[in-house]
């Protein structure tokens, strides 16, 4: 009961924060959003990770009516800005040793959420090996995943933020259908070891997420 009193007051507090966002994102970014029809059902939504900026896009663009739950980075707690955000929205992780405690933990709050969003590439700089944790959490719960792409025409921040003239831009977020991991795994061989399987289920996920 506790927690579900918590989720209710967390529903209003981020449907009152996109609501204020949602004015500023669609000036600055000029945002369409594509596929929203898609979010019905709930699921596991897995992004690209760019920018900072992605987590609020990818807010905005599902509406202030559908919570999104992240994990996140645990050392933005520490962040004045985004730490409280962080502790209100999102399941703070130690991303660099992904432990017991943090897979309880996150297991708990996204088999309470209606949209878990995942990033698994983690982190913004370029070349990051994508993570198997959206595979593992949509088997886990059974849930489908659901591929979004944010895709930016012009300097994307941070890359370019600092330089002047600040430029923002033109941003279109499409939201894939869903599909559910064993679609995803189709044709896989049965008996391919657990890693390995993730690995080429990541791969499929991000070759999705770049064609949606």
């Amino acid at each position: 009961m506790r927690a579900w009193l918590a989720d209710r007051v967390r529903d209003v507090a981020y449907a009152a924060l996109v609501a204020v966002l949602w004015p500023a994102v669609a000036l600055l970014f000029r945002l369409s959003v594509r596929g929203r029809a898609h979010l019905r059902g709930g699921g596991v939504l897995a992004a690209p990770h760019r920018s900072y900026w992605d987590t609020v896009l990818l807010g905005v663009a599902c509406g202030p009516f559908r919570r999104v739950t992240f994990l996140a980075r645990h050392g933005l707690l520490r962040n004045p800005l985004l730490g409280p955000l962080v502790r209100l929205f999102a399941v703070p992780i130690d991303r660099e040793s992904f432990g017991v405690s943090d897979y309880r933990r996150s297991l708990a709050a996204a088999e309470r959420a209606h949209l878990l969003g995942i990033f698994p590439e983690g982190t913004t700089r370029p070349g990051a090996t994508p993570k198997p944790g959206a595979i593992r959490f949509a088997e886990r719960l059974d849930r489908p995943l659901i591929p979004v792409n944010i895709v930016a025409r012009g300097p994307y921040p941070p890359s370019r933020f600092l330089r002047l003239p600040i430029r923002f831009p033109r941003v279109e977020v499409r939201i894939g259908a869903p599909v559910a991991v064993v679609e995803l795994a189709r044709d896989l061989p049965p008996d391919l070891p657990r890693s390995e399987r993730h690995r080429l289920l990541t791969q499929r996920l991000m070759d999705l997420i770049q064609a949606t």
